[in-house]
C-alpha cells in the first residue's frame, strides 16, 4: 500500500468536511469515541429501518 493513512482515507473519503470531523474524533479518548460510533450506528441503523419501511 502506498501512501500514508490519512492518504488512503482522503482518497476514499470525498466529503471534506466529514474528513475533518473524523480526524478530530479520532483525537477524542475512547469513551468519547466509543460515543460517536454509538451515535453514527444509532442512524445508520434509523435510515436502514425507515428505508425498509417505504
Amino acid at each position: 500500500m502506498n501512501g500514508s493513512q490519512d492518504e488512503v482515507v482522503s482518497a476514499q473519503l470525498t466529503d471534506k468536511e466529514l474528513l475533518k470531523q473524523f480526524k478530530a474524533v479520532e483525537q477524542l479518548d475512547a469513551e468519547d469515541k466509543h460515543l460517536v460510533k454509538t451515535f453514527i450506528d444509532a442512524f445508520l441503523t434509523k435510515r436502514q429501518v425507515q428505508k425498509l419501511a417505504q
